[in-house]
């Protein structure tokens, strides 16, 4: 397959619907680590290796140097916001970097302005953006946003353009007649249906044009039967959704462990408190439901209950996230395990994970980019399952369960990348170091 890899040429531009934390906070870092301020930490793109061949080959490279990703020099970004300030502007009042780290890349910083952002109060009631396009119909606002793309990547001189969905969490709602076909969706945007999302129409318009579209937040965007079926008609590649950065990464550590040992779980108690945007937009009942969604599905498919009825069978599962505005970014998530193990003892495991989450967000966003840019030159089109490593609800292909294991996802995304490079699959079998295991069977 390798062979048929275009090469990363010319520039990337990525664009990210919402230039909040998360976004400004990847922008700012990618930016300071151009300038040798800083490590590209988290960024399994910038910093993971991937073994190749035998482990007596000792082969591990980084990723970088395996495949053909485009150069952090090579990208330029911009996005859309409700609010008008410059990515300086929003980095500052997000608190999430030291102003000293924001000053010194506060020209490039200065230099990105957002465009006019599609939004609909009554999908993000907490939220009351001024800087919003208008149009007479959902039809027009997508156009307007492919106009948009078009334009940043002519202005920008790109090759190449990625999106992905950094805004906040839309609220909770179920497939419809709407979502179904591309006939139903399309002529949804010309009637205004209400079961149109504004990030159903960043999606739409980027796929549309061809543009590989992530979506980091739980809200049904791209995962829908219209936007799937047009994925594959224009050769794009999608997937999602939710970044899994706090409480969840810990979860879908842990929980396979636990599984992996045969140790029974009673209940887990998951409580956050968060007091950034973020945290403002979920403390409205619609939205947190549209996150609460996401994060109970975790358990549920890593230890299959159903399957595991001794281990898992009575497991009660409760997840709360709490408004507390002094917190900012730094997101504090106590969880509370309920273990059992040989002859039903009780255990218990308890986790203060004091995290930061646009920091651990922000180099997520990055590698989906290059990831999904990866995808698109090589050919790979509809939903990218070997991603799931990122997202808290990993998109599948309907009827395929979501493999949570970070572990089994991991092996996933490394094999995906030495077969697109024409490498051997790595199984972890290894019987063939043991010669003697081998004839005996």
């Amino acid at each position: 397959m390798h062979n048929t890899i275009e090469k990363a040429e010319g520039k990337l531009g990525i664009l990210t619907p919402g230039l909040g934390a998360v976004a400004t906070t990847l922008i700012a870092g990618v930016e300071a680590i151009k300038k040798n301020l800083a490590q590209p930490v988290g960024s399994l793109t910038q910093m993971g290796n991937i073994r190749l061949g035998k482990r007596t080959e000792n082969r591990y490279p980084k990723i970088k140097d395996f495949v053909p990703l485009a150069d952090l020099h090579d990208i330029v970004f911009g996005g859309w916001d409700v609010y008008s300030d410059n990515v300086f502007e929003a980095a500052m009042k997000a608190k999430v970097l030291e102003p000293m780290m924001l000053h010194a890349v506060k020209a490039e910083l200065e230099a990105i302005k957002p465009m006019k952002a599609v939004f609909d109060r009554s999908y993000i009631s907490n939220l009351d953006g001024d800087h919003v396009k208008q149009a007479a119909t959902k039809a027009e606002l997508a156009k307007a946003v492919m106009d948009d793309i078009e334009n940043f990547k002519e202005a920008n001189d790109c090759s190449r353009i990625v999106m992905v969905w950094c805004g906040s969490t839309e609220k909770y709602i179920e497939v419809s007649a709407v979502h179904e076909t591309i006939e139903s969706f399309e002529e949804g945007l010309l009637n205004n249906d209400p079961a149109i999302s504004p990030s159903m129409i960043y999606a739409y318009a980027a796929i549309k044009l061809g543009v590989p579209f992530m979506n980091g937040a739980p809200n049904l965007t791209c995962d829908i039967p219209a936007l799937i079926e047009l994925a594959k008609q224009t050769g794009t590649p999608i997937g999602g959704k939710d970044f899994k950065t706090g409480q969840t990464l810990m979860k879908t550590i842990l929980a396979p462990g636990l599984a992996a040992r045969a140790l029974g779980i009673k209940g887990w108690f998951s409580s956050n408190i968060l007091g950034n945007r973020d945290g403002y937009v979920l403390d409205h009942p619609d939205n947190f439901k549209t996150k609460e969604v996401s994060k109970l599905s975790v358990l549920e498919d890593i230890l299959q209950p159903d399957i595991n009825p001794e281990l898992y069978g009575e497991l009660y599962h409760k997840v709360r996230i709490n408004y507390y505005p002094p917190h900012g970014d730094n997101k504090e998530s106590w969880d509370n395990i309920d273990i059992f193990g040989w002859l039903g003892y009780s255990m218990q495991i308890k986790i203060n994970f004091l995290c930061r989450d646009s920091i651990l967000a922000a180099p997520i966003v990055l590698d989906l980019a290059l990831f999904s840019d990866l995808a698109k030159r090589a050919g790979m089109s509809g939903i990218q399952e070997w991603l799931s490593f990122y997202f808290k609800s990993p998109q599948t292909a309907p009827g395929l369960t979501p493999e949570h294991d970070i572990f089994k996802q991991l092996i996933k995304l490394q094999n995906t990348l030495r077969h697109m490079m024409g490498e051997d699959l790595i199984t972890h079998l290894g019987l063939d170091y043991n010669q003697d295991l081998v004839e005996a069977m």
